[in-house]
């Protein structure tokens, strides 16, 4: 007898299509859009609905008439939106939750109601239970609108690391109604403005200009349909007064350049993605720094001093980063931070920013206000030159 050997493989696809769609007043009783994915016909399903906290807390009762007006049998849970409590238990709990409803596997996809923290919760739980089940996010800081809303990926933070447990699973829809932004503190807006920054800076030189004149004002006006005077512009003097068009324009461009950079590269297996940006410090600097840093904070202050690794190359003239510290205090982001001036820190992030990588720096710099490109051979003598113009922006007390 002789021995053989076989060999087999398998091919196949996923097509993957979900959507981001923009309403007003989504909790009106008139708007039946929030239900628009959910089969109700017959299944005799409980709904399971999830809220961050200060959702539940501001919006919980018109939440629950709206379901009650619209004869839904639903269980609400709320969950914590704290950066510190995004962890695998939080996915477990969710998990324990939709074996309660007896979720369906298609039928009836959990709504996730909240900021980007308890999104990835969900997403990812969502991702785990039956290995993959539908769910529809609703967004509801700016955070999520322009950048969680996008997005495919799902993570929780383990072991000191951000999002280092994840999953890319993409909701079946997102559902944006900025008449959230109503209520939200203005620390938050200015959260979500460092996504916006980021995507201005690599991508968008229009949308730079809209956050130099009126981003102060959007951030007075939490983005709804007039802002109030008040605040200073990236030029100096008070914001000029926007309209709803503004808002709309610089959070759809915001989503329309992510929508652009993300699709080609839905499961990120090119590993240069400039939309990178201002998350190769950030993401370890961010977690040493909690709960001082908020995310888009964390990514203003990497972009900033990315800015000064592009200018040490002779990719930015002074000026070009002059507007971008000015543009960045406008909008209330840090430009310091003691950790973004420490080059032993600084090194230590890029290091492990390089293993996610796959052993690449990848490390998108702006080529021009509006534009990026690439670096793969960074020093650490360039870090700490970038690490000292930094701390110049220090105030005269912490130097």
């Amino acid at each position: 007898m002789t021995s053989s050997s076989a060999k087999w493989e398998v091919r196949a696809e996923l097509p993957i299509h979900y959507e981001i769609e923009e309403t007003l007043d989504l909790l009106s009783v008139d708007n039946p859009t929030l239900l628009g994915s959910v089969d109700r016909a017959g299944t005799g399903a409980t709904q399971l609905v999830l809220v961050d906290t200060t959702i539940d807390r501001l919006y919980g009762d018109r939440l629950r008439a709206y379901l009650e007006y619209h004869r839904v049998r639903y269980h609400l849970m709320p969950l914590p939106s704290a950066e510190e409590q995004k962890t695998i238990d939080l996915v477990l709990a969710v998990a324990s939750a939709m074996n309660e409803v007896k979720a369906f596997r298609v039928r009836n996809p959990p709504i996730a109601i909240g900021g980007g923290v308890m999104l990835d919760i969900v997403g990812l739980a969502a991702s785990l239970y039956r290995r993959g089940i539908p769910y529809i996010r609703v967004p509801t800081t700016l955070l999520g609108l322009v950048d969680v809303s996008v997005a495919a990926k799902t993570g929780v933070n383990f072991e000191g690391f951000r999002n280092r447990l994840g999953s890319y699973s993409p909701p079946l829809r997102t559902l944006i109604d900025r008449s959230f932004l109503a209520t939200l503190p203005r620390r938050q807006l200015r959260n979500g403005m460092g996504e916006i920054f980021k995507m201005a800076l690599i991508k968008d030189v229009r949308l730079f200009g809209l956050l130099e004149r009126y981003g102060a004002a959007l951030i007075e006006g939490r983005f709804q349909d007039a802002a109030p005077p008040g605040g200073t512009a990236a030029g100096g003097g008070p914001p000029a007064r926007v309209g709803s068009n503004v808002a709309d324009e610089v959070i759809g461009r915001a989503i329309q350049g992510m929508v652009e950079e993300l699709q080609p590269n839905l499961w990120e297996k090119k590993l240069e993605r400039s939309v990178d940006y201002g998350h190769s410090f950030s993401p370890l600097l961010e977690m040493r720094a909690l709960p001082e840093l908020y995310h888009g904070e964390a990514v203003a202050l990497d972009c900033v001093f990315s800015a000064f690794l592009a200018e040490h190359r002779g990719f930015l003239e002074p000026e070009d980063v002059h507007r971008v510290v000015a543009c960045a205090r406008s909008l209330g982001l840090p430009v310091w931070h003691p950790l973004f001036c420490d080059p032993d820190a600084l090194g230590e992030a890029l290091a492990d920013t390089v293993r996610h990588r796959n052993g690449d720096q990848n490390l998108p710099v702006m080529a021009a206000i509006g534009s990026a490109r690439f670096l793969n051979d960074v020093t650490p003598a360039e870090i700490e030159a970038a690490a000292a113009a930094m701390a110049e922006l220090a105030p005269v007390g912490a130097r």
